[in-house]
C-alpha cells in the first residue's frame, strides 16, 4: 500500500493496536459464481405466514413450492402456512402452522392457559431496540420464553419438513453439505436482527457455525426484485390498464418486461409486518442489479389492519374487557382474529353490502358474565355507528368501516413510496412492482394505483404475488452475485487517536502521552451511509497487538445515520458491535530476519456490500488466517 499512514488505535479495552490505513480494494469483475451445493432451500419466514421452496442446481429455474399444508382456512390459498407455533406447558415443541392453531383451539379452556402459543412474533425482532440473544417473547397466555428458542423451533420445523420432501424427491441426495439454506429478512432490518436470525438457524441445526457460508441471509424486497427481473410477460398484471371504477383486476395487458438495459424499477414488498422498498437498476452485460438508494420502509404491514380492528373492538366493548378476554380465553381470541382475517381478504374498495364477522360464542358469553348485559346492548350504546349486530348473531360492518381500518396502514405505505420517488437518486423510475402477501389486497392495490398511477408510474402485480419473495429467494440462493452493488444503510467505523492539531481539534479531546499530543475519540469511517459498495469490495485495516502474548484483539465498531460524524461522541453515533480477532500464540522465532521480535501485524478485511457485514483476517507474519468475527448482539 502507498506509504501507510500509521495511527494509534484507541485503547478501549486496554488493547492498543496500530492502524495501518489501506485503501479500499476493488473486487475483480467476475460473473456469478457456481455454487457447490446440489440444492437450494429458501425459507420465507413471515410475520403472518411462512413457507419454503427449493430448486436443484441442475435446473435452478425450476422452483418447487412446498407441499400443500393440511388444515387451512376457506378462501386462503395454501402455499404457505400461518406463522403460529405451539409449545407444550413444559416448553417442548408441539406443532407449527395450521396444526398448531387447530390443536390450540381444541384444547380445554382450563388446560389452554398452560400451553405456549406464539403468533406474529417476527415483529418483536423488528421493534426490539436492544436485541440480544437473551431477548424474551411473550406467548398468548403471557408466559415468557427466549426469542432465540422460539425462532429456532420454527426453523427446525421447516428444516425437517423440507429435508423429508427432498429425500422423497431425490433419494440419492447426500446427507451432508448438499443443501444451501436461504433465510429471508426485511431489508430495513438492522445488523443485530440479521445476526439474530443466523444464530437461530445455528441453534435449529440448519447449518453449523463452521459452515457459515452454507446459510445465506436474503433481503425480502431484493429477493422479490430478482424474481421480477426474470418474469415473463404473461405473469404480470398491470394495474394501470384497469377500467376505472371497477375494483376488479383489468385484462393482463402485456408490459415490456424484457427490461431494457439501464432500466430502473422499484419493488414495494408489502408483508404482514413491514413495508420494505428497494430501487434497482438492471446492468449490462450480465443483467446484474445495482441498488440506487438504501432500503427504506417501516412497520406498515397488514398486521396494522388487525390492530385497528382490535382497537375498534376496544371502543365498542371496552379496552379492559378485550385485554381480559385475550388473557382468559386465548383460543377464542385466536378464533376471532381468524374470522376477521377471512373478511379482511375479501375487502375491496367498491364492494357493496356489509361484511359479517362471527363472534365466538365464548366472547358473547364471557361479555355477559363480565358486564351484566349482552353484546347487542354494547353495540347499541357505543359511539361506533358503522358496526351493528345482525340478526344471525354477527358483527355487521359497513364497507366504509372496513376500508377505514385499512386507512392508516395503506396511507403509511403510499407516503413511503412517494417520499422515495422524490429522491434525486431514483429519478427515472417508471415501474413499481407491488409484492408480498398484503399486495394481494384489492384495497391496497386500488389505493396505490389511484395515488401513483397518475404520476406516470406503472404499477404491476406479479400473479403469484404472495410467493414472489419465496421464489426470488431460491433464485438468489442459486446465484447470490446477481445483486452486484448495494447502498450502505449506515455509516460504520471505529474510534482512533490522531495527532492533535490545535485549531482543528476541540481542546477537550486532547490527550498527552509520552510527550506526544493526541486527539481522542476520532471517528474513522470504514463506509458511509448511502455509499455504493460492490459485492466483494473490501475495506482493509492492519492492527498490531500491543503485547507479545496477546490472544485477542477487540475493537469496538460505531455506526450512525449521518455521513459526516467526526467523533464517536457526536450525537447519533453509537457503539453497535465489536470486531474480535482471535490470535494464535506467536511462534517464538526471534532470530528470523526482518521481523522485529513480538511485533505482529493482523490484517482485517471487512465487506459491506453483502446482505450481512463480513470480516476476514490474516496474520501477515505467518500468512495464516485469523479467526475474525463481528458481533452486533452482545452490546
Amino acid at each position: 500500500s502507498h506509504g501507510p499512514a500509521k495511527m494509534l488505535a484507541v485503547p478501549e479495552m486496554g488493547l492498543q493496536g496500530l492502524y495501518i490505513d489501506l485503501t479500499l480494494q476493488k473486487p475483480e469483475a467476475r460473473g456469478p459464481q457456481q455454487a457447490p451445493f446440489s440444492v437450494v432451500v429458501a425459507i420465507d419466514f413471515g410475520t403472518t405466514s411462512s413457507g419454503y421452496a427449493f430448486s436443484f442446481a441442475s435446473d435452478p429455474e425450476a422452483i418447487h413450492m412446498m407441499r400443500k399444508w393440511e388444515g387451512g382456512d376457506p378462501g386462503v390459498a395454501h402455499q404457505k402456512t400461518p406463522t403460529c407455533l405451539l409449545l407444550t406447558p413444559e416448553g417442548a415443541f408441539h406443532s407449527f402452522g395450521y396444526t398448531a392453531r387447530d390443536y390450540y383451539h381444541d384444547l380445554d379452556p382450563e388446560e389452554v392457559r398452560d400451553w405456549l402459543y406464539f403468533e406474529k412474533f417476527k415483529m418483536k425482532i423488528h421493534s426490539a431496540t436492544d436485541l440480544t440473544l437473551k431477548t424474551q417473547l411473550e406467548a398468548v397466555n403471557g408466559k415468557k420464553m427466549p426469542a432465540l428458542e422460539v425462532f429456532a423451533h420454527a426453523l427446525r420445523f421447516f428444516k425437517e419438513h423440507a429435508l423429508q420432501e427432498l429425500r422423497e424427491q431425490c433419494p440419492s441426495l447426500p446427507e451432508k453439505d448438499a443443501v444451501r439454506w436461504v433465510l429471508t429478512v426485511p431489508a430495513i432490518w438492522k445488523q443485530p436482527a440479521k445476526q439474530f436470525m443466523r444464530e437461530a438457524a445455528y441453534l435449529a441445526g440448519l447449518v453449523s457455525r463452521e459452515d457459515a457460508e452454507q446459510l445465506l441471509i436474503a433481503l425480502e424486497p431484493e429477493a422479490a426484485s430478482v424474481y421480477c427481473r426474470k418474469l415473463r410477460l404473461h405473469q404480470l398484471l398491470d394495474l394501470s390498464s384497469r377500467t376505472p371504477g371497477h375494483g376488479r383486476l383489468g385484462e393482463r395487458r402485456s408490459i415490456d418486461s424484457s427490461f431494457r438495459q439501464g432500466d430502473r424499477y422499484m419493488v414495494a414488498d408489502c408483508g404482514g409486518g413491514t413495508v420494505d422498498l428497494t430501487v434497482h437498476q438492471l446492468e449490462q452485460p450480465h443483467g446484474t442489479l445495482k441498488e440506487l438508494y438504501k432500503a427504506s420502509g417501516g412497520p406498515y404491514g397488514a398486521v396494522g389492519v388487525d390492530l385497528a380492528f382490535e382497537a375498534l373492538l376496544g371502543r365498542i366493548f371496552g379496552e379492559d374487557f378485550i385485554a381480559t378476554f385475550k388473557r382468559q380465553r386465548p383460543a377464542a381470541w385466536v378464533d376471532l382474529t381468524i374470522a376477521f382475517e377471512a373478511r379482511k381478504r375479501t375487502a375491496a374498495p367498491h364492494r357493496v353490502g356489509a361484511l359479517n364477522i362471527s363472534l365466538p360464542f365464548s366472547f358473547i358469553d364471557f361479555y355477559r358474565k363480565q358486564r351484566g348485559h349482552n353484546v347487542e346492548t354494547a353495540l347499541r350504546r357505543s359511539s361506533v355507528n358503522f358496526v351493528k349486530w345482525s340478526s344471525q348473531g354477527m358483527l355487521r360492518m359497513t364497507c366504509e368501516a372496513m376500508n377505514e381500518l385499512f386507512q392508516p396502514t395503506v396511507s403509511g405505505i403510499i407516503q413511503h413510496i412517494e417520499a422515495l420517488l422524490a429522491r434525486p437518486e431514483v429519478q427515472g423510475v417508471k415501474l413499481l412492482f407491488l409484492v408480498g402477501g398484503f399486495a394481494e389486497s384489492a384495497v391496497l392495490q386500488h389505493a396505490v394505483q389511484a395515488a401513483l398511477g397518475t404520476r406516470g408510474l406503472r404499477v404491476v402485480v406479479p400473479h403469484d404475488v404472495g410467493l414472489t419473495i419465496l421464489k426470488g429467494a431460491v433464485l438468489f440462493g442459486q446465484a447470490p452475485g446477481v445483486v452486484r452493488v448495494r447502498r450502505s444503510p449506515l455509516t460504520y467505523g471505529v474510534g482512533v487517536l490522531n495527532r492533535f492539531v490545535a485549531g482543528r481539534h476541540p481542546p477537550d479531546k486532547l490527550l498527552v502521552r509520552d510527550g506526544r499530543r493526541w486527539c481522542t475519540d476520532v471517528f474513522e469511517r470504514f463506509v458511509a451511509a448511502e455509499q455504493s459498495v460492490a459485492l466483494g469490495e473490501e475495506v482493509r485495516r492492519s492492527y498490531c497487538p500491543a503485547r507479545p502474548g496477546q490472544r485477542r484483539v477487540l475493537i469496538n465498531l460505531y455506526c450512525c445515520a449521518a455521513e459526516d460524524a467526526r467523533f464517536i461522541t457526536d450525537p447519533g453515533v453509537r457503539k453497535c458491535g465489536a470486531l474480535s480477532l482471535e490470535l494464535e500464540p506467536a511462534d517464538p522465532a526471534p532470530d528470523s530476519p526482518g521481523v522485529p521480535p513480538g511485533r505482529r501485524e493482523i490484517r482485517a478485511a471487512m465487506q459491506f456490500g453483502d446482505t450481512e457485514i463480513k470480516v476476514t483476517a490474516v496474520d501477515v507474519t505467518t500468512n495464516r488466517s485469523v479467526r475474525a468475527t463481528i458481533d452486533f448482539l452482545s452490546n
